[in-house]
């Protein structure tokens, strides 16, 4: 499986954890008696989403994109053996 790239230009405002999610004990699905966690805004730019958070009054940080590292790998190097 590969990870796309796609749809990487924007930036996400995600609320943070009001409660701890925990089993459903009836169909074992992780739930949170705090529906906010389902909230995801996506905006153009860094400036829009601080704009907004300012705006609403809600407490923000910025994380910034980590720098991606590919190892070059062929498709061959699944099979070959591997020391344990």
């Amino acid at each position: 499986m590969q990870s796309g790239r796609g749809n990487l230009r924007h930036w996400l405002l995600e609320y943070e954890l009001e409660t701890p999610r925990r089993p459903e004990p009836l169909m074992g699905w992780v739930s949170s008696g705090d529906t906010l966690n389902q909230v995801r805004l996506r905006f153009a730019s860094e400036e829009e989403a601080v704009a907004y958070a300012k705006r609403k009054g809600i407490d923000f940080t910025v994380q910034r994109e980590h720098e991606r590292r590919v190892t070059p790998r062929s498709y061959s190097d699944n099979f070959r053996p591997r020391p344990s």
